[in-house]
């Protein structure tokens, strides 16, 4: 969910309330009806089914309505919360009474499912009731990643609906984590809780209920990981959390956690936090993340930090800097989703545009492109290029698929789309600040007293004309503006009621603050110029150096086999000048801007294509007709190749 920091004291910007918000006509109004009608009814689908997932039989069993032994992941609790979310999101905007419904109905089996004392985890509850004793034995039985997205799910049910039902079954069991924790403390034996959610899930529960115990718990579940012993990189808790200066080990477990930091900081506004959070994030994105906003490279790594003769396995891992593999590429999906949790709290702590660039780029690229465009299908990982063929297996799928053993990743990236309108508004005390663009309309009111409804009319991303217009004013008094211009833009324009002014370079990757003296007939027009650019990487990235890769305003493009009109991709060099045109293009139905360009074909003489190494032969270039279509729109005609990196053809000039 969104956290809500309305009454946080060090937060410096609040969320516009969902309810506010209006996707209108464009690209996430229709993402959000193809999450709403198509991928959480598949979900749905997915968690009821006794043969699938098991997941709600579990509950069931748990609750006395049916017999048997749990079956599927220890974590399939947490990830049909994030479910419940989602469907919650999706049936409030769209009146889905059904829906609604449903929800309530499983809401009652949870509580069923409870135990008196307040534990919910229906892998051990339903050992326990075989006369079996295991709760919190294994951290990797992820019982408190479950409680977490129980707080979190329950908190957002408890903002839409206004019912405490949820809520009731969620502070229950914050309350057995209390006694766990306590217990912890006293005794000195502290294991550290993976993936772990319950930081932001405590703070929520203590920003809905007002109640103080839950902000203390959170902040001593994070005070309690330095207690732990023969700590891991892979649980970012081999060195105290004060001294991180970089981010290692398990992506999505250390996005939560630097997540469930920066709530705990826009609490307390405990420096010594944000100097943490500081030098992590510039390490994750200046040294650590992929073009398309993808976390974590590596499936297995080892800790590069460590003692030589201690090194530590690691999975699903932030590896070396400038490591970033491309058809190894891991990416969980549940990583950037988590990469989007976390920038969203940065810029609510510290509004810069830098933030709510990151969360663009993983919302456009790595998150859309995680899910198919008919809102079944899923990625766990994302990798960055494709062959025909591999001579070794990767640990998941090559292509998308209905259903995945670690079933995480679809229900948590259900959840983040069907909560994106809490993306595009924030407000301060007299400004609105524009997050994501896109067609909408959003009710405002300021602490300042200023009301008033704005319209946002746009083809973005496709197009980077912006405008703003604003009506049913209740209260006429002057208000602030803020537009973000990303990181990305060179040349643009804003014109205010027909006043132009070209925007300054200087203002890129910055908010730039329009003073609204008058809102009623006000109109602003932001133009931000979109054309392609092409993309270096770092040159100790070894896999991309003297490599290129097209964008185009937030987008990340690629290149599929039907697209190249060749044979092989990797015969493609990307010349330095090339000129690219952008055509409309459908895909399953999705109109979207593809790109047309020309590139050189490598054709050779005398190459063997399977040997490790061969003789060079002799080659010639050509020109050869290509397009490139968005990132997230690959692997929805079949399987084939794909590329986001190119060999660069330069040009070449005369020498002095």
């Amino acid at each position: 969910m969104v956290t809500d920091t309305y009454n946080s004291p060090w937060a410096k910007v609040h969320g516009i309330p969902f309810k506010n918000v209006t996707l209108e006509d464009g690209f996430w109004k229709e993402t959000g009806r193809v999450c709403a009608d198509s991928t959480v009814y598949h979900l749905k689908k997915m968690f009821d089914s006794e043969e699938i997932s098991h997941v709600v039989e579990n509950f069931r069993i748990c609750a006395g309505r049916s017999k048997g032994r749990h079956k599927g992941t220890p974590f399939g609790d947490g990830d049909f919360y994030k479910w419940m979310e989602a469907a919650l999101y999706c049936a409030v905007s769209q009146n889905n009474e059904a829906l609604l419904k449903e929800l309530e109905d499983y809401i009652q089996l949870l509580g069923e499912a409870q135990r008196s004392d307040g534990y919910l985890s229906t892998k051990q509850i339903i050992e326990e009731m075989k006369g079996k004793k295991s709760r919190l034995k294994d951290i990797n039985d992820f019982e408190v990643y479950n409680l977490g997205h129980l707080f979190t799910s329950a908190c957002l049910y408890n903002r839409l609906t206004g019912k405490d039902n949820f809520l009731k079954i969620a502070e229950k069991a914050a309350g057995y984590l209390k006694q766990v924790y306590h217990q912890a403390e006293d005794t000195g034996q502290v294991q550290t809780a993976v993936c772990p959610s319950h930081y932001m899930g405590l703070v929520e529960l203590y920003r809905t209920t007002g109640e103080k115990e839950y902000l203390e718990l959170a902040a001593k579940a994070v005070r309690l990981r330095d207690m732990v012993e023969n700590g891991m990189d892979d649980n970012q808790d081999r060195i105290p959390l004060l001294e991180h200066d970089r981010i290692v080990g398990h992506a999505v477990r250390a996005n939560y956690l630097y997540a469930g930091l920066a709530d705990l900081y826009a609490e307390t506004g405990r420096k010594d936090y944000l100097q943490v959070l500081h030098r992590v994030w510039n390490s994750l994105v200046q040294k650590k993340m992929y073009l398309t906003g993808g976390c974590g490279a590596l499936y297995n790594g080892v800790s590069p930090y460590g003692n030589f003769f201690r090194d530590q396995k690691i999975h699903q891992a932030y590896g070396y800097e400038y490591q970033l593999p491309n058809i190894t590429a891991y990416n969980e999906t549940c990583a950037s989703v988590g990469g989007v949790m976390w920038a969203y709290r940065m810029f609510t702590v510290e509004p810069k545009a830098v933030y709510m660039d990151i969360l663009e780029r993983m919302m456009y690229n790595v998150n859309l492109g995680a899910v198919s465009l008919d809102g079944k299908k899923f990625f766990y990982e994302n990798m960055l290029r494709r062959t025909w063929k591999l001579d070794y297996q990767l640990v998941w799928p090559r292509e998308r698929t209905e259903y995945i053993e670690s079933y995480c990743c679809p229900p948590n990236l259900a959840r983040l789309i069907a909560q994106t309108a809490e993306y595009f508004y924030m407000k301060s005390e007299d400004s609105v600040w524009i997050g994501l663009y896109g067609e909408s309309t959003a009710v405002i009111d300021l602490d300042n007293g200023a009301a008033f409804q704005l319209h946002q009319s746009t083809a973005y991303p496709y197009d980077g004309t912006i405008c703003f217009t604003f009506d049913q004013v209740r209260d006429e008094r002057p208000w602030k503006l803020m537009l973000r211009v990303p990181g990305w833009v060179k040349r643009g324009k804003l014109k205010v009621n027909g006043k132009e002014r070209k925007l300054f370079s200087g203002e890129s990757g910055t908010y730039i603050e329009i003073f609204m003296e008058r809102t009623k007939g006000t109109q602003v027009e932001l133009v931000l110029d979109m054309p392609a650019r092409l993309t270096v990487s770092n040159s100790m990235v070894e896999e991309t150096e003297n490599h290129l890769a097209v964008e185009r305003g937030p987008l990340v493009y690629c290149m599929e086999s039907q697209d190249g009109l060749v044979e092989d991709l990797d015969d493609l060099l990307l010349p330095a000048n090339a000129v690219f045109a952008p055509e409309e293009y459908w895909i399953q139905g999705r109109k979207m801007t593809a790109l047309k360009s020309c590139f050189l074909k490598i054709d050779r003489d005398h190459y063997d294509k399977e040997a490790l190494y061969s003789s060079c032969g002799s080659f010639r270039l050509r020109q050869v007709q290509v397009r490139l279509i968005p990132y997230f729109a690959w692997d929805n005609r079949g399987m084939g190749q794909m590329r986001i990196w190119f060999p660069a053809q330069w040009p070449v000039t005369a020498g002095e």
